[in-house]
């Protein structure tokens, strides 16, 4: 109850502060407004208002659909958060062989990792594979 009236209430001050802001400016635009110091600083507070509601009020959709959805309640498993950080085995050996040598193949890991940081460990070893692969096809 107490997010849904939070939630409410920040509507309705967006909604206010987005027609008040929408006003503001347009008198400005049409020129019935003198640009001074007291309207900038007022247009100015209705934008920094109206961006930091827009901002929680999503923020805060976000975080109850994660909280409602199936997606959002389970967590992953031990094996999945394993898999995520250790490269699959088939990956490395295959690897490892295009490479010649373990130390080859590492770097050539570590460099995708460094142009592409964020990303699970297997899809820098497949990276690493197609580039090689790319650079070296088979003859």
């Amino acid at each position: 109850m107490g997010q849904k009236l939070i939630i409410s209430i920040a509507t309705a001050i967006l909604l206010i502060t987005g027609v008040l802001l929408g006003y503001v400016l347009s008198q400005l635009v049409l020129g019935y407004l003198t640009p001074n110091l007291l309207t900038l600083l007022g247009t100015f507070s209705l934008i920094i208002i109206f961006g930091t509601l827009y901002y929680v009020l999503f923020w805060e959709f976000r975080r109850q659909q994660a909280q409602t959805s199936p997606a959002g309640r389970t967590r992953p498993s031990r094996r999945n958060e394993r898999n995520e950080r250790t490269p699959d085995a088939n990956l490395k050996n295959r690897l490892t062989s295009l490479a010649g040598d373990t130390n080859a193949a590492q770097r050539l890991v570590d460099r995708v990792k460094q142009d592409y940081p964020g990303m699970p460990e297997n899809w820098y070893w497949e990276k690493a594979i197609a580039d090689l692969e790319r650079d070296h096809p088979a003859s």
